[in-house]
């Protein structure tokens, strides 16, 4: 009995295909968990689609990942000086976002982060005279860019790459690569038109293994149910069941993410008085399961336990048997499965 991820295998593959047809020079992510699918299997469907490079967050993860995928690692977290020294092969690339990360990797490959809207992290376009003679001691792979996803002032994402191509020439420095994160394919085509001796690689992770979000499906399978009634006292706590019904365990608890998070970002009216309802009902223990019987989604009986959830049923729905799976809305990047299935 396990938490499962099951893959429509043809249709997923099928996504993958028709982005990279979308984006040529695609440069797949694999970070943090794999986006739900593990470093493993991204690595090897990275080597199906004929990648010559994939980008891992961390050189932790690059250690990990070097013996499944045999290309090019570009690590996209920039070196900092004082960093601890991780055990990685020539074929690795380092990402810098200053001048004094480049001078810190004489003999490295590298890729130099540049500053964009995000100013999260990049060299600025007042350091870059400063690049001319720190180049000479590495490797240099290309400049690269990462954009923001919403760009609420109606300002242009070309536009600014277009800006940076600009400051870049400027300098009299190396336009060969530019790798660029969160365009749109008309976006990358109307850059690379204009700038035909740059090739631009598009880094993609999400668009690329979650973009076709019915090729997915995650289910808990059900461990036992207990029919109880109006005040029966039950589970770590002893509350009282506030009706009527089926105290069901399914499988997925906080080990496996179930109950956690990542904070979303909330735009009009309507789902900020969502956030608000559901922030109200949580304070009288409240809250509102992923997973899915009867086509609605079930409240938590209790907060989730390590590896099992206890899901409250009323009585007016249909009694789950042991042994059936629900269907359970997760967030991919904050869960890990027990078993994947492909069919």
């Amino acid at each position: 009995m396990a938490l499962t991820l099951y893959v429509d295998t043809a249709r997923w593959r099928a996504h993958h295909k028709h982005v990279q047809e979308q984006f040529p020079g695609l440069v797949p992510v694999c970070k943090g968990n794999g986006y739900g699918f593990g470093h493993e299997r991204l690595a090897e469907e990275a080597t199906r689609l004929g990648s010559d490079i994939l980008a891992v967050g961390t050189t932790y993860e690059a250690a990990r990942i070097k013996d499944f995928f045999g290309g090019d690692l570009l690590v996209l977290t920039p070196y900092r000086r004082g960093e601890e020294p991780v055990p990685l092969p020539d074929r690795v690339i380092r990402s810098v976002s200053s001048v004094d990360g480049v001078y810190g990797l004489v003999g490295a490959r590298v890729v130099i982060e540049v500053m964009s809207s995000m100013k999260r992290h990049g060299i600025s376009a007042q350091d870059l005279p400063q690049l001319h003679a720190a180049i000479e001691n590495v490797r240099l792979e290309g400049f690269a860019i990462h954009l923001p996803l919403d760009r609420t002032d109606g300002s242009d994402a070309v536009e600014e790459v277009i800006g940076w191509m600009d400051h870049l020439r400027a300098a009299r420095l190396p336009l060969h690569t530019m790798f660029v994160s969160h365009l749109k394919a008309d976006e990358l085509h109307r850059l690379q038109q204009q700038f035909p001796q740059t090739r631009f690689r598009a880094r993609i992770g999400t668009r690329l293994w979650l973009g076709d979000h019915e090729a997915t499906e995650y289910r808990g399978a059900v461990l036992d149910v207990t029919r109880v009634a109006k005040g029966d006292r039950f589970g770590y706590r002893q509350q009282k069941a506030a009706s009527d019904g089926f105290l069901v365990v399914v499988a997925g608890g906080t080990s496996h993410g179930v109950g956690l998070e990542a904070p979303k970002a909330l735009h009009g009216v309507m789902p900020r008085a969502k956030g608000v309802a559901r922030a109200g009902l949580a304070t009288v223990n409240r809250n509102l399961s992923p997973f899915v019987w009867g086509g609605k989604q079930r409240w938590f009986a209790e907060p989730p336990h390590m590896q099992v959830s206890i899901l409250f049923v009323p009585s007016d729905a249909p009694e789950p048997k042991v042994g059936e799976e629900l269907v359970a809305h997760l967030r991919h990047t904050t869960t890990q499965f027990d078993r994947i299935v492909d069919r």
